[in-house]
């Protein structure tokens, strides 16, 4: 059973920086296409990046395109989110995610989730 522990998330000022990190269990890690979503309090649940197996490709939502970063780290069965220029709209419980193929598709649900990291940014 894989499972994906996220961590980084916490209390930020506006126009402030956080990297969140999610580190994946098994060793099939380097086979799937990553993401990160996010749930704003009252709001549904939005993508916010994904990339493929082996980041040649990356995709973010419009919101936060030129602000946040997706990596990963395959050695490490790791994937980041580098959270730049953070606004108060920002604020939400920041969901790691494993796709179900090697190429991130916008369209199909991930089959894995994390618990979860708050980030609060204040303004």
């Amino acid at each position: 059973q894989v499972q994906l522990v996220e961590s980084g998330g916490g209390l930020v000022q506006a126009g402030g920086s956080l990297r969140l990190s999610c580190a994946a269990s098994g060793r099939t890690f380097s086979n799937y296409a990553m993401g990160w979503f996010r749930q704003a309090p009252g709001k549904e649940r939005e993508f916010v990046a994904g990339m493929s197996w082996r980041g040649g490709n990356t995709y973010y939502a419009d919101s936060v395109k030129g602000r946040f970063t997706i990596s990963r780290d395959n050695a490490k069965n790791t994937v980041y989110l580098q959270m730049n220029s953070l606004k108060p709209e920002d604020t939400a419980v920041y969901y790691c995610a494993r796709a179900k193929a090697r190429r991130w598709d916008p369209v199909e649900a991930p089959g894995v989730w994390g618990q979860g990291t708050l980030v609060t940014v204040s303004s």
